[in-house]
């Protein structure tokens, strides 16, 4: 028999006190889980990869409140546990895409899994889409965060053809999302794909300090418009598609965006009043921006600079009922987590101005 590895980081204090009551003190790690697992069946139980992200811990918020799931968390890093159970996780699961000996013990007893992967952890995300085909027996539905652009099975989208340029092909960065969409429909899985537009605040993290310090910020976006989306409507699609199931929802592709396009002047208008100073947007040529973030970052955003993001979707209307979150109310309300948009952009960031985070996964054939 397999030796139980200690995965399991933490679980909901009232959940393990409950377990405790009627499973006698059998919390813990290892057999403790299978147990508590037992006693909280009842309801089905959905991992949450990328669980302390920003669209994960506004998920974990939504489903928690609603109590339709049992809901594990998945964290990669120590640290983020007493916050996830704070949100209203009943586990903390460690989980690394990179590492396969932590998805067995993760995937115990789960029956749908929300699927979000950093960009350069397509490889991880590839592999593990193989691992949820294998128990596609046991896993009824995936939902996959993705962007729209690069697509064959809703659109004919040409890999080979770029949108605004000639000679060009569709940004690489663009088609690994897709490729990540294409390997869980490959394994025959139930898949709903939420297809996002550029996250709001997400342009603004790297200028961070200059924000704060000097009231200004720089990208190549200029007077182009974007229907930036909130992180928080992501999660609130996730969790409508979640709960209602695939049923409703197997085999169906939503692109979400914000409720208006805005340009880079109108988007530092909103973010000042919201900060209570003024903030100034001082335009960046496309080469400097590869050269602070590398290329493949940079041809994706020519997208945003073309015109390709600027329509506004009824999907997350049709999803929820409402309209989507603006940026300046996204930035001065509450979300589920209890957090606002404001607090939400001084957190971590992948990207570094001198680093090319796609380096390596740019090498990644799909």
């Amino acid at each position: 028999m397999r030796a139980q590895k200690p995965l399991l980081i933490a679980v909901n204090p009232l959940r393990a006190g409950l377990a405790q009551k009627f499973l006698g003190g059998r919390v813990g790690f290892g057999p403790a889980r299978s147990a508590l697992s037992e006693f909280v069946l009842s309801k089905p139980v959905v991992l949450i990869t990328s669980a302390a992200g920003r669209i994960g811990r506004e998920l974990v918020a939504r489903l928690a409140a609603e109590g339709d799931f049992v809901i594990n968390a998945c964290s990669f890093s120590e640290g983020k546990e007493d916050d996830l159970i704070s949100l209203g996780t009943d586990d903390v699961v460690k989980f690394d895409l990179n590492d396969p000996a932590t998805w067995e013990e993760a995937l115990e007893g789960v029956s749908a899994v929300y699927s979000a992967s950093l960009d350069p952890m397509l490889e991880g995300h590839l592999a593990f889409a193989k691992e949820l085909g294998r128990r596609k027996d046991q896993i009824n539905h995936v939902v996959r965060v993705s962007c729209m652009g690069a697509d064959t099975n809703t659109a004919s989208y040409d890999p080979d053809q770029h949108s605004s340029r000639e000679g060009a092909g569709i940004p690489l960065m663009l088609q690994h999302y897709w490729w990540g969409e294409k390997a869980l429909i490959d394994e025959g899985l139930n898949v709903t794909v939420l297809r996002n537009n550029f996250f709001m605040n997400h342009l603004l993290k790297t200028d961070c300090e200059t924000i704060d310090s000097e009231g200004w910020f720089s990208n190549p976006l200029g007077s182009a418009r974007n229907s930036f989306v909130a992180t928080r409507d992501i999660a609130e699609a996730a969790a409508v598609v979640l709960t209602e199931g695939p049923e409703k929802h197997g085999d169906k592709f939503y692109d979400i965006t914000g409720p208006q396009p805005q340009n880079m002047f109108e988007i530092a208008a909103d973010l000042g009043q919201a900060m209570g100073k003024e903030l100034e947007y001082r335009p960046q040529n496309m080469t400097d921006f590869e050269n602070d973030f590398g290329a493949t970052r940079a041809e994706f955003f020519e997208y945003l600079v073309n015109g390709f993001y600027t329509r506004c979707s009824p999907d997350f209307y049709n999803l929820t009922g409402h309209k989507p979150t603006s940026y300046l109310d996204y930035l001065t309300t509450e979300g589920a987590s209890g957090e606002t948009g404001l607090e939400e952009l001084w957190q971590g960031n992948l990207w570094k101005k001198g680093e090319d985070a796609m380096k390596d996964a740019a090498q990644v054939k799909g």
